[in-house]
């Protein structure tokens, strides 16, 4: 007789990855072994956008600068200091551990609300010129506090919201309550200027940090419902920017009805970007800043670069804030502490919605709101605060742990050196208090237990008797 043996069955084997993910791996640990890179990156890539940016200032305010004064040289002048004004904030930011900057953000934000109302006083102008009352003046200075309000409201919902529970909302001293109450504020006095393109900005910006907390989507959703329902609103009240979703509707549909009115500019944006082709028609060469495009050095500067350098000019600054976007979350995945981690990310969020929005619009996908591409428009108050929030920013990503312990080991880079920023070091852990020693006893009767008790009203001894 004889026996059959069952088949062997051998082991599935486990699934070969796909190329994909292999390269993605291959590029996290790329990422891994360079420690440095975080702060490399965000350093990099604001100084490159500021730079980029006094250069097309320069070539699209020459006809508006020398209408104006005679000079082609004047408002490229101003944008340069400003910038300079920008770095030096920048640097000063890169020098201030993070964790210092804690006790300065409650001020932060309350500058941020005074400013905000004395913007809806006398002393606020901008309502004949832009339709909107959003700056203070003060001699040659023009000062926007909603940009401040903005960066302020960042590190200051960093603070109130770090290791705080995110299903306690109603408590009172959750942070949440508070945080909700205030921005509100901000929005509605943003709003009252008649600035709502930036009441939409920073209510994204809101929803994002309340995202980044841990607050439920469902909280989130609310947010945004009700900014969608502001939307709707503007949209039927038949005023100016309700004929800005007319033409948003119209871009859609690749038609403007009224190239000469409302839809003028965005009309104006289409083909300047469309002149530029590929390669562009060259630096400084753009037709359009001769008066055929409105605010060509302010929200449009996208269609200029678009039109002087191209496609490639415009999927790089493309490129650069989604690598800021990327280098700015890493950087809040491994920041020190769950502070560092809110406010890198909200700050990260705070200028990347505002350049992704700002494009959008340029080129169709979004209704005209009128607010600037960070570090590329002109603006004086613009650059300097958000170069100012983005040397935060690359303070965190040189304080991570890997970053600090990569400094200590193999010194500071040449950049640290140059600008005399001194050698990161990591937070001191707090030691949990020692449990409090025993009391000593002798043969099982306390030494310091009150004769009284012990004695029975004996006179005291220093030891118990044997």
């Amino acid at each position: 007789m004889t026996v059959q043996r069952a088949p062997r069955q051998r082991a599935p084997r486990p699934d070969a990855p796909s190329k994909l993910s292999a390269g993605v791996r291959r590029i996290r640990d790329a990422l891994d072994s360079r420690p440095l890179i975080d702060y490399t990156m965000i350093r990099s890539i604001v100084l490159f956008l500021a730079g980029l940016g006094v250069v097309m200032v320069m070539s699209s305010s020459m006809a508006t600068s020398f209408a104006a004064s005679a000079s082609v040289w004047s408002l490229a002048a101003r944008q340069f200091v400003m910038v300079v004004l920008g770095l030096i904030a920048f640097w000063a930011a890169l020098k201030t551990p993070p964790e210092r900057l804690r006790g300065l953000s409650n001020w932060l934000m309350i500058i941020a609300v005074l400013l905000l109302i004395a913007v809806l006083t006398p002393l606020g102008t901008g309502r004949a010129e832009v339709g909107s009352q959003s700056w203070l003046v003060a001699g040659p200075l023009r000062l926007q506090p909603s940009e401040f309000a903005r960066v302020a409201i960042s590190m200051w919902g960093a603070k109130i919201l770090a290791n705080k529970d995110p299903r306690r909302l109603s408590t009172p001293n959750n942070g949440f309550a508070a945080f909700l109450t205030v921005s509100i504020i901000c929005v509605g006095l943003i709003a009252m200027q008649g600035d709502m393109g930036m009441a939409l900005s920073l209510a994204v910006v809101v929803a994002f940090i309340l995202l980044f907390a841990g607050v439920s989507l469902k909280a989130v959703g609310v947010v945004v419902a009700s900014g969608l329902v502001a939307l709707v609103v503007i949209f039927l009240s038949g005023s100016f920017r309700s004929d800005r979703f007319h033409v948003y509707f119209d871009a859609l549909r690749g038609h403007f009805d009224d190239t000469q009115g409302i839809a003028f500019q965005s009309h104006q944006g289409f083909l300047s970007l469309a002149d530029g082709h590929i390669f562009g028609v060259g630096l400084g060469q753009s037709r359009a800043k001769w008066f055929y495009l409105p605010e060509a050095r302010n929200d449009f500067i996208f269609a200029v670069i678009g039109e002087e350098l191209g496609l490639w000019g415009g999927a790089l600054v493309i490129t650069l804030f989604a690598l800021l976007g990327f280098f700015g979350m890493r950087t809040a995945l491994r920041a020190q502490t769950q502070y560092q981690t809110l406010m890198a990310a909200s700050l990260t969020a705070t200028v990347v919605s505002q350049a992704f929005i700002n494009m959008a619009y340029v080129v169709g996908l979004l209704p005209v709101t009128g607010i600037q591409l960070p570090m590329l428009s002109a603006g004086g108050s613009s650059a300097v605060f958000t170069l100012g929030a983005m040397g935060v920013l690359a303070s965190v990503a040189r304080h991570e742990p890997d970053a600090i312990s990569s400094m200590q080991n193999y010194g500071r880079p040449l950049f640290d050196r140059m600008f005399f920023i001194g050698e990161p070091r990591a937070l001191k852990q707090r030691r949990p208090a020692p449990a409090a020693a025993p009391r000593r006893e002798r043969y099982g009767t306390p030494v310091t237990q009150p004769v009284a008790a012990a004695y029975h009203g004996q006179p005291h001894r220093r030891t118990p008797r044997r």
